[in-house]
């Protein structure tokens, strides 16, 4: 049973060391991805295929400046990791300092491995990650959530992955943004989707896990346009699934974009609609018997972190699909001040909102063992931070 306190929807760890040599397909072993030493002395994860390594400061970065934050990233060695990023037991410690009930655990080095190009590859790391994290939640079952990955090599490949992420205790489903065959919205993936609702997994959508919303794209001006442009990637994703009709054959499929923020999704809405009552004044487009926005408010869910933003799109976006996270050990993470943060941006909010985004919508969702009796988020707690 989940104890007392916030749930966070997007966690992520570190891969450890031997995540892939020692899980992985013995055929595909002798080049799994592996720690290696880089030209300038630092330690990444090199992935065979792919042109960059991943930096282990980006990956573990968590409560660290900027200057220091690149002064570690200069000598960074995997023995300097820390040890929560990738063993269960480890991170309880870090979870208590920040307030943090339970977590929902997303891939790090599994993130660029979703755009890697030689698809069975793909699958055979996907599947030893997958293996990987149930042995790393194991440590800690009513605290620690995995969310398995899948490279929807086929749809009949996909659904025995779905079933067989089902079987190993996991609670729901990384996907890739580019699949390998069509696209999402293709009829082939109607089979998929059924077998989403009838699991119950929901299916999620992570930042820079397809190649058009990737780190290494090229942008126009200043280098932080890069990360401004990662959010486009999951929009088309919403967009295709929505204008797509999946929710409209699929009413209980749940869809969640991970790490997105939240306060462009009412804009956002508006826009689809609007575009869609152009084209056809009712606004009522072929293969869909509602508005566009109604189908994102009933199954589409948002995580965000420090987006002070998503407090205020209540009248437009169903507060009850918000997910707040940590992203605890990423740079980005609100860890170890998370607390502090939501006091300052969300003490505006009623107490059932605080409890709804900071707790109830994750269990619900992901069908947590949360308890019945509902933990309150007391006014104290926030003030007391």
């Amino acid at each position: 049973m989940i104890p007392a306190g916030i749930i966070s929807a997007d966690g992520h760890v570190c891969e450890a060391a031997n995540t892939y040599t020692d899980y992985i397909d013995p055929k595909y072993r002798d080049r799994a991805p592996h720690i290696a030493v880089q030209p300038d002395g630092t330690e990444a994860f090199v992935v065979p295929g792919m042109r960059k390594p991943v930096a282990l400061g980006f990956v573990d970065g968590a409560g660290f400046g900027a200057k220091e934050r690149l002064a570690r990233a200069k000598t960074m060695k995997y023995s300097d990791v820390r040890t929560a990023a990738y063993v269960g037991r480890d991170r309880l410690a870090f979870m208590d300092q920040d307030g943090i009930a339970a977590e929902l655990i997303y891939a790090s080095v599994g993130m660029g491995i979703c755009m890697h190009r030689d698809a069975e590859y793909k699958a055979a790391c996907m599947k030893a990650y997958n293996r990987w994290l149930a042995d790393m939640c194991s440590d800690a079952p009513d605290r620690l959530f995995g969310m398995a990955q899948t490279a929807v090599l086929s749809v009949d490949e996909a659904i025995a992955d779905f079933q067989e992420a089902k079987d190993l205790g996991m609670v729901g489903m990384m996907m890739p943004g580019d699949p390998v065959h069509e696209d999402y919205d293709h009829p082939d993936y109607d089979a998929l989707w059924e077998c989403a609702t009838d699991l119950d997994l929901p299916i999620c959508f992570h930042i820079l896990t397809n190649r058009a919303g990737s780190i290494d794209q090229k942008v126009r001006g200043h280098a932080l346009n890069n990360f401004l442009s990662i959010m486009r990637a999951i929009q088309d994703v919403v967009g295709l699934f929505t204008l797509g009709g999946m929710f409209e054959r699929h009413p209980k499929l749940k869809l969640v974009v991970a790490e997105s923020d939240v306060g462009w999704l009412p804009h956002y809405m508006y826009r689809m609609d609007h575009a869609a009552r152009i084209n056809t004044g009712t606004g009522i487009i072929k293969g869909l018997s509602k508005l566009p926005s109604e189908y994102i408010r009933s199954n589409v869910w948002a995580t965000f972190q420090d987006d002070i933003t998503a407090y205020h799109t209540g009248d437009l976006f169903d507060y009850r699909h918000l997910l707040w996270a940590s992203d605890f050990p990423h740079t980005d993470s609100t860890w170890p001040k998370s607390r502090e943060l939501i006091a300052e941006q969300a003490s505006h909010l009623s107490e059932e909102h605080h409890q709804a985004i900071f707790r109830d919508n994750t269990a619900k969702l992901f069908n947590l063992p949360a308890g019945d009796r509902s933990w309150r988020m007391e006014a104290g707690e926030l003030a007391s931070v």
